[in-house]
């Protein structure tokens, strides 16, 4: 990678890099939600963790929004966590944070809408099938 005249990694980070970026890393994440999901054994104690999980999808919402704000707010420099020591003032770390809330948001929102979907399919599972419990 090749770096600008402040030492900041060039090319400058897309925001459809970053979205592309953090569903897969939610995608990824929903397979170990699904292994701890199902190894709980009874249905009630299921549904009450994929519920409580499911609120995930709400912090995923207020990060994405949180981080699109403070992207737009640094929409000429915007920069890398790699490029934390490159800040010269304190306002400079919104340039960092943008990135990082969006791609935090969108993974916890991938994460909370599966869990979501998945306590559906558990509350509709008939008695005694695998899903069910």
């Amino acid at each position: 990678m090749t770096l600008d005249q402040d030492g900041v990694m060039l090319p400058r980070l897309r925001p459809a890099g970053v979205a592309r970026r953090g569903v897969i890393f939610g995608l990824l994440g929903v397979v170990p939600l699904m292994v701890v999901a199902l190894s709980i054994r009874d249905h009630s104690d299921r549904q009450d963790f994929l519920a409580v999980f499911s609120a995930v999808g709400l912090f995923g919402a207020l990060f994405l929004v949180t981080g699109a704000g403070f992207w737009w707010a640094g929409a000429k420099d915007v920069r890398r966590v790699r490029d934390w020591r490159t800040l010269k003032t304190q306002a400079a770390s919104a340039t960092v944070v943008g990135p990082l809330f969006l791609r935090s948001g969108l993974f916890l929102l991938v994460l909370g809408t599966a869990a979501f979907g998945l306590y559906h399919l558990v509350d509709a599972a008939p008695y005694g099938s695998w899903l069910y419990g």
